[in-house]
């Protein structure tokens, strides 16, 4: 009994709650527990309290509920599940956020309640004890048994009560979630270069390779790690990389068995397809029978229309009382009397009909539609419009008050209205003057909505009808009524048109069912108008402004009118119990039917059970409470009538909640967790046929413990979608078939959208209906049920006026479902963290299915409907456009997404024959090409030394003009003749072997800028016999973090001595230099600003064509710093192979914006002018970031046909002069003339950055063909660069998902899962290429996706270390064949790609073989043993959102972490991560463990524009990025 359960729970918590003095508060903790029959929401009323749901007064609008009813018995199940939670000890990493935005979210970002929100009684008795601290710092004490008994009676507290139970249950519920920080295995090292590179050296900083980049991209916030906490308090000083171990052991945990497994070939990715599972219960019963209602008895003097209803009680009773509204403080505002009724409809149906156009033209004929837009406190217009237009036979059209021009779901409304032909509003003044209104005083037209005359119904408006004009008043026929619009649960708004004799036949079964004599005057509180009109009964309406202000003023009112009906929804009734105290004048005994509108939420039931437990006392009766079932297209379904006999139960069932799942009826016990108890909502209505029929496809009669679809056959039903045959024909012409194939009726029957089944004795129940129904898996679940245990898991501390929101999206063709919640202002991070765990935990346990995303958002934040409930697709579209702002955000994919493709399995190794013969049989070639042979056709020719080649110059040809290097202005700074360059070369020679003392084969470090000197400075150490390694400078507003990078290579190379200009020397010398490194351990400094006068006294003549000519010094984009030895006959062979391919000539001039420090960037700006003689027109990048247009500038007026850019200069100038390409044409800016625009650089070609480019000049003359690319890596520094001659580059569409597979397969364009690759230029003359498997080095075919190999004159001959660690690459530059051609020596490029022969030719005539790069084999992420690259990822993800400026991804520890920048305010940051989830789930089939959300920055590029992600994970791992949010998904 319920006094035993209070005695017994006062009991157990008498221990544990402080008492001053010693004695024991029972009251208190006994008013707590009590509080368990409290709903734990205060939600906006979502229809007036006088209306009834639309089944039963056929006219006023249904609203689906936020319910705010749970019961206690399911609070207990919740409870208990959580104390099971709290025996495993599941740890989960709680987010990380930065203070600024915790403290935004928490309180800056709340706004004040609006007016038409919920009673604001947010304190209680206990809540200011004393003693409470003492007692919340203790230990927790108590075993998870407590907290089972303990909690439940807080988890259904309104706010309004919770006293110290609640704290002790809330305390106790959070210390099982600890966060241990677990040890993490150290990352592997990627920057350093000794055995112990983790500690021996300073590692170089990621920012070190990109402070000259051409991006202006803001100084990284690397260090400021102590602005963000957890949330726990804990600072994120700790380890990130702890966080990730506790994510990964929490994955460990088991959870729900895996489906099974497909066998998934290596070309086609099945997704794994939901399988019958062995447990699954199926529906045993027979074939139910249609249950049919009692027959409509035939009454003599029934009015034969509603109309005819009013005239005659009009005219015969003027005096009696119809409706009566009340004010906000519960005294009559007005009585509407019959006669007042029948007179005021009669003016307003004249009005309407000849007062609106011209008599010729009137606006209004009968059949139109108007709108009726009446607030819901204002029953007495409401009233009168409405049998206004029944007698003036128009169809009124109700929808709710707009209060601004963009609220939720308004235009869906203006889309119905629209549809109607509705031209005319009819209003109060009251709402007209309330209305938006312009500067000029109009109503504007609201969004969506048709041009509307706005129409004021009160009598002193309208005129005088003749004493001679009365209205036509027909018999009910076919004729339509009205129509009422209902929102689909994806937003759209249909209209459901009732027809004059369903009307009627609506009202003779509601008076037949509930026992209404006619005649008689019943005071009746909140009856349909409908029905009171019929019946001649007396409305009092309640309004939801004075339920706000006094939640008991219906039960007043029933009491001082002595009321024998009352119609309330389920919040009515729980608003009661929270504001009963001990009301001591108030009686329900008058009352012989307590009508719960709502009673088809399955819900209801605790409501109607806690209400009649407290008011039982006050005279309630059992047998009075009535709930019915209504839906917006049959009417009312179904009623429990009053019986007088109280010996008789009512129906309920304790049904499990598996069986459910699959639409099963299995009776329970409610010991059991996963229940659903349900009441019955009595029987079919009068003269109506009933039936159950499966959801989908053919309606199929159910089986009689099967849940179903509701059907109904009667009059007294809604007759179609207002013109909308398509939808009508599904819905109000349905013709069920038993399983012989036979039709149940011969008349059509309409699905009312609700699901139940038909239980003993006739009695419909009610579990759910259709608009809430998420099937996942197969499994079909109700949203409402969800909600239900959401709220039960502790929600005053957390939930906003209960406002919880559930949906579900589909992500990878199965339904996610996603829980959306309003967060209490005063919530702290940790508190919402908590509950959103135990949210999870409660929903897994006892519905067996996972949430996809649960977010939490500021309050009054989501979309409301007009009546203040929330607006459910509104909602779900701002979480799939990613508007929510949510302030925080729990994904759980690896709980929830069971229907990834199988992992893949390495087959075994395949022996040489086998590929041997295989290639053979199925006509595959091995994958190999070739450039042209390189001939020895020029003079320079002859020449085994570039340093000979200058000499040679200077001689032939001294004043002819090398080098030009431009100023940031365009002009020319200075410039080199063969002569000028030879002459200052000697002098730099001789400044190395005089000041310097430098014996032949010494390393020099040349740190220059950009330009003239760096070439000269080279020529010298060539003239000197020494060996130059060009070194970036260091950065003057960054020296702390590229000074270090300098001082590295400095070391790494041994270099004996700097060579560089007076300003650096200075830089070298300051205090922030000095402070960054230690100046003592440099090698000697040597300034060539001043040089000496006399020349070398003897160059140097090198005799050793394999001798080291220069060490290439860079960083590649996973971080590695590697020096690579370019030897004298590598340098002649590349530069005739780029003379070839380019055609480069002595009259030719290019122009280069190139970084000259490594790679082909520096062969071009150094080296190529020498050898071929052309002139190089240099422009250092970095005077691009001041002057954006120079590079193209300097092109077209120089008219240079050849061109080298890096991607940073092309990404730099689509964002820099994207809006300028008009200002640019009438500068004369000219691109015609460019044959050929090369970017160089170490990756897949950017195909959307190339295009852009070129889409954006090409009204400035630039051809899309001359745009190409050029791909060099560190053992080859150009393997192919696309020629002049050659043919225009190619473009492939290959699958995704065969190239996980390491396999190529060609699709076509636009085809699912396909990816665009452009061929990476060219191969160059004297280039071998072959693509090898990287594991088993043997030769692959060109369907196969494996490592390029380079065989060249020109590759690099190794790494060069001084620390002997060049043995552990050695295989990079000499690799043989494990079969097939094994003399041949390659070297590893380190890159991944495939051939392709296509169908064009080259010069000679010959089958052109494209190259293909798709991504390096350091980068490739190994995950579900498929082959990732993270470019791919990355593309994915930039793209799902507009405030996602970079990306980058890696992997660690098998998860797959996503960094992205974030442009815009910091409110966003939480919509990325939902959308960066869904978008890798959908497009790779890869589950994001951790995504971080940075500022625009952070993310580290070098200077050729790539990404360097290893440097990124580094800093990550280390908590040196300063995110603004980290999101660890479960």
């Amino acid at each position: 009994t319920q006094k035993g359960y209070e005695k017994k729970r006062s009991k157990l918590i008498r221990a544990y709650v402080p008492h001053p003095g010693g004695t024991f508060n029972t009251q208190s903790v006994l008013y707590s527990i009590f509080n368990m029959l409290k709903a734990p929401s205060k939600l906006r009323m979502l229809g007036d309290f006088c209306i009834s749901v639309c089944g039963l007064d056929c006219i006023f609008l249904t609203r689906s509920i936020v319910f705010c009813v749970l019961f206690y018995v399911h609070s207990e199940a919740v409870q208990a599940v959580l104390a099971r939670h709290v025996e495993s000890k599941v740890a989960v990493p709680m987010p990380s956020k930065r203070r600024s935005l915790v403290v935004q979210t928490s309180m800056d970002a709340y706004t004040p309640p609006d007016s038409s929100s919920g009673s604001e009684e947010e304190a209680g008795p206990g809540d200011d004890m004393p003693g409470m601290e003492h007692w919340m710092t203790r230990p927790a004490l108590l075993g998870p048994a407590h907290l089972g008994s303990t909690s439940s009676s807080s988890s259904s507290t309104q706010s309004g009560g919770s006293g110290n139970a609640g704290r002790l249950a809330d305390s106790l519920a959070h210390t099982h979630l600890s966060h241990p920080h677990l040890k993490h295995s150290t990352p592997p090292d990627v920057t350093g270069y000794s055995s112990d590179s983790s500690h021996s050296h300073s590692h170089p900083h990621p920012n070190s390779e990109r402070h000259i980049g051409t991006i202006a991209r803001n100084t990284q916030k690397y260090g400021n790690a102590e602005r963000m906490e957890t949330g726990d308090g804990v600072p994120v000083s700790s380890r990130v990389s702890a966080k990730i171990q506790q994510l990964v052991n929490t994955l460990k945990m088991p959870r729900r068995p895996p489906l099974r497994e497909f066998f998934v070939d290596d070309f086609e990715e099945l997704l794994e397809v939901q399988q019958p599972d062995p447990k699954q219960r199926r529906p045993e019963g027979a074939e139910m029978l249609a249950v049919r209602g009692e027959a409509l008895g035939v009454v003599t003097n029934w009015p034969p229309s509603l109309e005819a209803a009013l005239q005659r009680w009009g005219t015969i009773s003027p005096k009696a009382p119809c409706l009566t509204s009340l004010d906000t403080t519960g005294k009559p505002l007005y009585v509407l009397t019959y006669g007042k009724l029948w007179s005021r409809s009669v003016k307003l149906a004249f009005n309407i009909l000849h007062k609106l156009g011209s008599k010729q033209e009137p606006m209004v004929r009968p059949g139109d539609r108007v709108a009726l837009v009446f607030p819901n406190n204002d029953p007495v217009a409401f009233m009168v419009a409405f049998y206004g237009c029944l007698l003036a036979e128009v169809v009124p059209v109700p929808i709710e008050v707009p209060l601004t021009r963009k609220d939720a779901g308004s235009q869906q409304i203006g889309f119905l209205l629209g549809s109607c032909g509705v031209t005319v509003a009819l209003t109060s003044d009251a709402c007209h003057k309330g209305l938006p209104k312009s500067a000029t005083g109009e109503i504007p037209q609201f969004r969506g909505w048709p041009k509307l005359l706005w129409f004021v119904t009160e009598s002193k408006h309208l005129s005088k009808p003749p004493r001679d004009w009365f209205p036509h008043i027909k018999d009910a026929n076919s004729d339509t009524a009205y129509i009422e619009y209902k929102t689909c649960k994806d937003g759209s708004v249909l209209g459901v048109t009732v027809m004059r004799i369903a009307l009627l036949t609506h009202c003779q079964a509601l008076t037949q069912s509930c026992g209404y004599t006619e005649g008689t005057r019943l005071k009746v509180l909140c009856i349909s108008y409908l029905q009171s009109v019929m019946n001649m009964m007396h409305v009092i309406s309640v309004p939801y402004s004075l339920m706000k202000v006094n939640p008991l003023s219906w039960i007043q009112k029933v009491y001082h009118f002595k009321a024998k009906v009352a119609c309330v929804k389920s919040r009515d009734m729980h608003w009661a119990l929270v504001a009963h105290r001990e009301q001591k004048d108030i009686s329900l005994s008058s009352l012989r039917m307590l009508l719960v509108a709502d009673g088809s939420n399955p819900w209801s039931i605790s409501s109607c059970d806690a209400f009649l437990n407290v008011f039982q006392s006050k005279g309630l009766r059992s047998e009075v409470i009535c709930p019915c079932a209504s839906s917006p297209e049959a009417l009312t379904v179904a009623i429990r009538r009053p019986v007088e006999d109280s010996s008789q139960p009512p129906g309920r069932g304790v049904l499990s909640m598996q069986g459910l799942s699959y639409s099963v009826v299995r009776v329970d016990t409610e010991e059991r967790l996963s229940v659903l108890t349900v009441q019955d909502v009595g029987t079919v209505m009068p003269g109506a046929l009933v039936c159950v029929v499966k959801p989908d496809g053919v309606p199929l009669l159910c089986k009689t413990d099967e849940i179903g679809e509701l059907c109904v056959c009667s009059v007294a039903t809604g007759t179609s979608y207002y013109g909308l045959t398509g939808m009508t024909k599904n819905t109000f012409e349905v013709f069920p078939v038993a399983s012989g194939g036979g039709l149940v009726s011969e008349y059509a029957f309409v699905r009312t959208g609700l699901l139940g089944f038909v239980g003993p004795g006739g009695l419909v129940f009610i579990s759910g209906k259709m608009d809430g129904l998420i099937v996942v898996s197969g499994r079909r679940h109700n949203a409402d049920d969800i909600i239900a245990t959401a709220l039960a898991v502790e929600p005053m501390k957390f939930i906003y006026r209960g406002r919880i929101a559930v949906f579900s999206v589909t992500v990878l063709h199965d339904e996610r479902i996603v829980v959306v919640a309003e967060q209490r202002p005063d919530s702290t991070e940790e508190d919402s963290f908590q509950w959103m765990s135990r949210v999870l935990q409660a929903i897994d346990s006892i519905h067996g299915v996972g949430v996809f995303c649960l977010g939490l958002v500021p309050a009054n934040t989501l979309p409301k409907t007009p009546l203040g409930g929330l607006h459910l697709s509104e909602t779900k579209q701002l979480y799939l456009e990613g508007g929510l702002h949510p302030c925080n955000v729990l994904m759980c994919p690896h709980t929830c997404v069971t229907n990834l493709p199988k992992p893949r399995q390495k087959q075994p190794e395949i022996g040489p024959a086998s590929v041997m013969v295989g290639n053979l049989v199925s006509g595959k070639r091995i994958a190999m090409a070739s450039g042209r042979d390189l001939g020895q056709t020029d003079d320079n020719d002859q020449f085994l030394f570039l340093s000979e080649v200058l000499q040679w110059r200077s001689q032939t040809t001294p004043e002819h003009i090398l080098y030009t290097l431009l100023s940031s202005r365009g002009a020319v700074s200075s410039s080199l003749t063969c002569l000028q360059l030879h002459k200052r070369a000697e002098r730099v020679a001789a400044l190395l072997l005089e000041r310097g003392g430098l014996q032949e084969g010494d390393h020099i470090a040349l740190v220059y800028p950009p330009g003239i000197d760096l070439i000269a400075a080279f020529y010298g150490c060539l003239y000197a016999g020494c060996v130059p390694i060009t070194v970036r400078p260091p950065h003057p507003q960054n020296i702390s973090t590229t000074l270090p990078t300098v001082k590295m290579i400095v070391e790494v190379s041994r270099s004996a001595c700097v060579m560089t200009t007076a300003v650096i020397c200075k830089l070298l010398r300051s205090k922030e230099a000095v402070a960054t490194v230690d100046i003592r351990n440099w090698p000697p400094v040597l300034d060539t600003d001043d040089l000496p006068k006399k020349k070398s006294p003897a160059l140097f003549k090198p005799c050793n064509p394999d001798a080291l000519a220069y060490l290439d010094f860079s960083v590649s984009t996973t971080g590695m710093l590697a020096g690579v030895q370019i030897s004298h006959n590598a340098v002649g062979a590349f530069c005739r192979s780029v003379k070839l391919q380019c055609e480069l000539y002595p009259s030719r001039e290019v122009a280069i914006c190139l970084d000259p420090y490594c790679g082909l960037g520096f062969v071009l700006w150094c080296l190529c002018s020498v050898y071929s003689g052309h002139q190089s027109i240099l422009i250092p990048p970095v005077e691009l970031e001041s002057n954006p247009a120079l590079w193209l500038l300097a092109v077209s007026q120089l008219r240079v046909r050849d061109t080298f850019c890096s991607y940073s200069v092309m990404e730099l100038c689509t964002k820099g002069l994207g809006l300028q390409t008009e200002a640019l044409k009438a500068r004369g800016l000219d691109l015609s003339r460019v044959r050929a625009c090369v970017v160089v650089a170490e990756e897949r070609p950017r195909m959307s950055l190339t295009h852009s480019f070129s889409k954006l000049f090409k009204d400035l003359g630039l051809h899309p063909r001359s745009v190409s690319t050029a791909f060099g890596c560190r053992v080859n520094l150009a393997i192919c660069l696309q020629g002049t001659s050659g043919p225009d580059p190619t473009t492939v569409y290959v699958d995704m998902r065969a190239l996980r597979h390491d396999r190529v397969r060609l699709v076509e364009r636009g085809s699912p899962h396909s990816l665009p690759l452009m061929e990476s230029g060219k191969i160059l003359p004297g280039v071998r290429i072959i693509i090898a498997n990287p594991e088993t080095k043997g030769p692959l075919g060109d369907s196969h996706l494996g490592e390029i190999w380079v065989h060249s004159a020109h590759n690099g001959s190794g790494y060069y270390s001084g620390y002997g660690e060049e043995v552990l690459q050695s295989d990079h530059f000499t690799s043989r064949l494990s079969f097939g051609d094994t003399s041949t020596v390659w070297a590893r490029t380190g890159y991944l790609g495939f051939l392709r022969r296509t169908e064009l030719t080259d010069a000679s005539g010959e089958r052109h073989d494209a190259l293909y790069v798709v991504g390096a084999l350091e980068e490739a992420m190994e995950l579900r043993g498929m082959r990732y690259h993270p470019i791919d990822i990355e593309t994915s993800v930039i793209r799902t959102h507009q405030s996602i400026m970079e990306c980058a991804v890696f992997p660690w520890t098998n998860l797959l972490v996503v960094v992205v920048e974030l442009e815009g305010s910091e409110q966003e940051a939480l919509d990325l991560v939902p959308m960066v989830t869904k978008a890798v789930l959908e497009e790779h089939y890869l589950i994001v463990g951790v995504v971080v959300v940075t500022d625009i920055g952070v993310i580290p590029i070098n200077s050729r524009g790539e990404k360097q992600r290893m440097h990124l994970r580094d800093g990550f791992l280390q908590d040196q990025l300063d995110p603004i949010y980290v999101a660890y998904n479960m």
